[in-house]
């Protein structure tokens, strides 16, 4: 058994890299094309848009990997089942169950692979991606949920924010200051805002006015301290979108937001993903073994390689929208998050055992 699983890891894993090796060539390309129309801003020249084009291929790599192992997987057991291997394997007393355990020993390092992709290559790559792109346009994130720029609750204050530079530091920065009975403290404006260390901030160009019982009060200042729970992970999901961040990432800011008595749903959601999504790796697998039931009348290996190709992207795609709709109708997170996983667990666990009592 040990040869076998020996013999069935070399084949899916090159399978693998051959299939990851096709979709990466083919998501470059078209987020070079993509690029290509906006190259010549500022100084974002074909050297930037190749750097950039680099740079978003870990986020890729860790989307794609249950599409490519499942594509990959199926294409190499249907190539061993045409070639007769897997029916030797079979009729010298191989059962369905140890396939099973091998195919989940073979499936292991690369549910580790995915997670690390994920949680630690993933994120910083996006996130440098949209800085350097952001820098060599000479441009700065506009935040237009609403007309005023983006507003942010603090404990018993609210920050509005209009702009928020590639280095997570802020542009125009209005501070609402909220007493225990809800009236209007203080406000703060200031025209910059950098991180300096954990829960500081330093304004630059401040205006307080100060409400008290003898009326309002003025103070100008070059610079001053703002202690604050925000900090730039949480603001880095203005530039990386919460899909591409980590999972630790995630977690902060839906604890900030929860704090704050505000909606996490689609940060819970994202973040669960993150945690479950590796696991959909090993569901693919078992999702590509029915395939070995190798049959010349049902189509040779191009037309199971396509029934591959249409699951993955249905994987891909209607996950996303389960995802959607999840934070949209307030599902609860881990549901949205792994119901796709369940559905195609359920499917190969069916085809599993049709091709079995076959």
């Amino acid at each position: 058994m040990k040869l076998l699983t020996r013999y069935l890891a070399r084949e899916i894993y090159i399978s693998i890299a051959l299939v990851f090796s096709a979709l990466l060539m083919l998501f470059a390309f078209l987020d070079l094309i993509h690029e290509l129309n906006v190259m010549g801003h500022g100084n974002y020249r074909l050297g930037y848009v190749l750097l950039f084009v680099l740079l978003t291929v870990p986020g890729h790599i860790y989307e794609l990997f249950p599409v490519a192992v499942l594509i990959g997987t199926i294409f190499a057991l249907v190539q061993m089942a045409a070639n007769s291997e897997l029916t030797v394997y079979r009729s010298s007393g191989t059962s369905l169950k140890q396939m099973i355990g091998a195919l989940l020993k073979i499936g292991l390092p690369l549910v580790i692979l995915s997670f690390l992709c994920g949680e630690f290559l993933a994120p910083p790559s996006e996130r440098l991606a949209q800085e350097l792109r952001l820098r060599a346009q000479n441009a700065q994130v506009s935040l237009k949920e609403f007309r005023s720029g983006v507003w942010v609750k603090d404990g018993r204050s609210f920050v509005n924010v209009k702009n928020v530079l590639p280095d997570t530091s802020l542009l125009n920065v209005s501070i609402y200051e909220f007493d225990d009975t809800y009236h209007l403290r203080a406000i703060t404006a200031a025209q910059h805002a950098s991180y300096v260390e954990a829960n500081r901030w330093k304004l630059e160009g401040v205006t307080q006015t100060r409400f008290d019982a003898q009326g309002d009060n003025v103070n100008n200042r070059p610079e001053m301290a703002w202690h604050s729970s925000l900090n730039p992970d949480i603001l880095s999901v203005l530039l990386v979108v919460p899909e591409q961040m980590s999972a630790w990432n995630l977690y902060q800011y839906a604890q900030h937001l929860r704090d704050n008595h505000q909606k996490t749903g689609r940060y819970e959601i994202a973040m669960w993903n993150k945690l479950v999504y590796p696991f959909a790796v090993l569901v693919m697998m078992l999702l590509a073994l029915p395939f070995a039931a190798h049959h010349r009348r049902e189509g040779g290996i191009s037309a199971k390689v396509f029934i591959g190709i249409v699951l993955g992207l249905t994987f891909h795609f209607i996950g996303r929208l389960f995802a959607n709709l999840g934070a949209l109708n307030e599902w609860p997170p881990l549901l949205s998050a792994t119901a796709m996983s369940w559905l195609f667990l359920l499917l190969a666990a069916g085809m599993l055992w049709k091709t079995e009592r076959r």
